[in-house]
């Protein structure tokens, strides 16, 4: 397996674990705040589990299947396995290494969490009062023996193997075996009352306070060993959408059998009992990939036991405050500014409240006619749903397409699609084949005797929350062109269509890859006679070969190309005679970079576009995707600025290597400069405009 040594291309699961890392970097980052610092963990770990339970699952089913094929990048399914399997485990090692970094840094603040042996007399008393009235009564131990068979293992969650003996047996004699699911609707870390005259913060994990009295669920027979586990199972669903008659009815069948998915990864504590890893392989049928874990079993649970610690904003970064848009400060009547002008949000530094306020303008407004919008993933309490469902109430038509298909968003959207239907809503669940990952929203208004339409265009999903973590781009506009192509693209989602020549928009799976080849290729064409040619493009991940073809042609001509990409990167920048003019850069920081920009100079002539799309198969294939120009030479400049604070990152940007690592950009004795903190004065940039 030296083949990938000699491929012009990074493979995508591989890079996929250098992006993992990066956010281990973060965690292991001394100059992030502690609180910061265990939420890095929490999201290496979620991370993870969605790797293995899609990407690792996926290659499994190959391997089973005994395809040998070697992928674009040099790889068979065999051999990336085992290269993906090595590289997991010496990341959970070094995650678990600072998992006790972190902790012993919080200990210093005075911040524990505790073994039960550790408690005083009435901090155990208190614990014990704690399992006894609220997690004893929701606990269910769950027997094996030939009456009752191996109980069904739910994926990613944390359970406890019991050994077993009766009062009496020799303790040679073959153990009976159990398993208690640790409860998740109860909170993992159990706060421990304060010791006297102490200002500590205690807490004890729920399945040490189970494994402590685990005596009490097995009476008439002595636990003799306890060890934690947690299975991952293939994730991914598989629809048949040519033959379902209801798409939602069919996912949601699917939703169900997602519970008995292959199992992909099993997790133990370490020094688990001999018999009962034995046990659970031969019952699970793993034979393979087993993580034995030194600490606590998903450490996803710092995410909220990091939020949860009231006191100790010294241990988190500095709370942002988004500000409202300045441009519809001043107003009650958000359509009339946009009528005038093009409106640029920057979110999370702007707020995503503006997008609500407009939908809730509309929903109210009595000359808006019509309002169609895509939902992806939303939020828990989403505003927009809400506004969505008022204004069908008043009688104006209200389409909404909803991808049911949004991984691990499948159930919240289907709860979203039933609530708007009942409340008058058209719900469109895409067209067959394709999720709609396109973010767009239009409102058709009757002023003055004729119609106007008014568009959202965003790089991130209409989700209030996320809109606070994730640095994406939105732009409303009222330009007639752009307000053509909304029409034409919800007819051809919702409707028969023929196909339609768009005047403004790349459309996936229709033309958007054959236009950013067309946008590739004139910066290309423009370097071959001398002209200055240049790109930059930000976006998630890059790994289609034909675009990162085109990107080596652009740059064997002489194109100048810097690429802004978060996590998978399939190109290997700086080969000479291929790629030398090209960067990768890739920032991980304190908010997820979300946002797609693609910037082509144009012989002066300089073009600037907001997208949906990563540039993976999948986006340019198998998605209905979104890029959309931005015209206004103001909001332009903007953008570009935005793209340059990337740029000139040297504190959170690394470069990608042509060996497919990546190196912290090195700062010459420049002063620091951190991107996403310089982005908070785009406001003032828009200010001046």
């Amino acid at each position: 397996m030296t083949r990938q040594h000699f491929s012009n291309y990074v493979n995508r699961d591989l890079s996929w674990i250098e992006f993992n890392q990066r956010v281990l970097q973060e965690a292991q980052d001394a100059s992030n705040p502690l609180l910061e610092r265990a939420k890095f963990l929490a999201i290496v770990t979620s991370n993870l589990d969605e790797f293995m339970s899609v990407r690792v699952a996926g290659i499994q089913m190959q391997m089973r299947a005994g395809l040998t094929k070697i992928d674009f990048t040099g790889y068979t399914a065999p051999g990336l396995w085992k290269r993906l399997i090595k590289r997991a485990t010496q990341m959970v090692h070094d995650q678990y290494r600072t998992y006790r970094e972190v902790f012993r840094g919080l200990s210093r603040e005075g911040i524990f969490i505790r073994s039960l042996d550790e408690l005083n007399v009435s901090q155990t008393k208190a614990v014990s009062d704690y399992f006894h009235e609220i997690v004893f009564p929701v606990l269910t131990p769950m027997a094996v023996d030939q009456s009752r068979p191996f109980p069904l293992v739910h994926t990613k969650e944390l359970y406890l193997a019991v050994l077993l003996r009766e009062v009496g047996d020799p303790a040679e004699e073959e153990p009976l075996f159990a398993i208690v699911q640790v409860p998740s609707i109860l909170p993992r870390f159990v706060p421990v009352p304060g010791r006297t005259n102490s200002k500590k913060t205690e807490f004890v994990l729920l399945e040490d306070l189970i494994e402590e009295f685990i005596d009490t669920l097995f009476n008439g027979y002595i636990p003799f060993s306890v060890n934690p586990f947690r299975l991952t199972r293939d994730a991914d669903i598989t629809l048949n959408e040519e033959d379902a008659e209801d798409l939602l009815e069919e996912i949601e069948k699917e939703l169900r059998r997602r519970r008995w998915g292959i199992p992909v990864r099993l997790e133990v504590g370490k020094g688990m009992h001999p018999y009962a890893l034995e046990m659970l392989m031969e019952e699970l049928e793993i034979a393979d990939n087993l993580f034995e874990i030194d600490g606590p079993l998903d450490l996803s649970f710092l995410m909220k036991f990091a939020g949860a610690l009231p006191g100790y904003d010294n241990l988190r970064y500095e709370k942002m405050e988004p500000v409202y848009p300045r441009e519809f400060d001043d107003t009650d009547d958000m359509f009339d500014v946009i009528r005038q002008r093009d409106v640029l949000m920057y979110h999370p530094y702007e707020s995503f409240d503006a997008v609500n306020d407009f939908v809730m303008q509309a929903a109210y407004d009595p000359d808006v006619l019509a309002i169609k919008m895509t939902l992806y993933r939303v939020s828990g309490q989403s505003a927009l749903v809400q506004a969505l469902a008022k204004a069908a109430e008043s009688g104006k038509q209200v389409t909404v397409v909803v991808e049911l298909k949004a991984r691990f968003d499948e159930e919240r959207n289907i709860a979203w699609a039933r609530q708007l239907e009942k409340a008058g809503c058209h719900v469109v669940y895409g067209l067959v084949g394709l999720k709609t990952h396109a973010k767009i929203l239009l409102v058709v208004r009757r002023e003055h005797g004729t119609l106007r339409r008014y568009v959202h265009v965003g790089t991130g999903n209409y989700n209030d929350s996320t809109a606070t973590l994730y640095t994406d781009i939105g732009l409303f506009t009222s330009h007639p062109v752009i307000g053509g192509d909304a029409s034409a693209l919800f007819n051809e989602v919702t409707g028969y269509s023929s196909p339609y020549e768009w005047k403004a928009f790349g459309v996936a799976p229709t033309d958007l890859k054959e236009k950013l080849h067309r946008l590739i290729d004139r910066e290309r064409l423009n370097a071959l006679e001398g002209k200055p040619a240049r790109i930059i493009a930000k976006m998630n991940s890059l790994s289609n070969q034909e675009m990162i073809d085109k990107l080596y042609e652009a740059s064997q001509a002489g194109v100048k190309i810097v690429l802004i990409v978060r996590g998978v990167c399939c190109l290997r920048p700086g080969v000479p005679g291929r790629s030398e003019n090209i960067q990768v850069i890739s920032i991980v920081d304190r908010f997820l970079e979300h946002a797609r920009i693609m910037y082509f100079h144009n012989d002066g002539e300089e073009e600037v576009y907001l997208s949906s799309a990563d540039w993976m198969t999948r986006n340019l294939t198998r998605r209905i995707e979104l890029m959309c120009p931005v015209f206004d030479t103001t909001l332009r400049q903007i953008l570009i600025k935005m793209l340059q604070l990337n740029i000139n990152d040297n504190v959170k940007a690394r470069k990608l290597q042509p060996n497919g690592t990546y190196e912290h950009v090195v700062n010459d004795n420049n002063q620091p400069f951190r991107s996403q903190f310089e982005a908070r004065v785009i406001s003032s940039w828009k200010g001046r405009a």
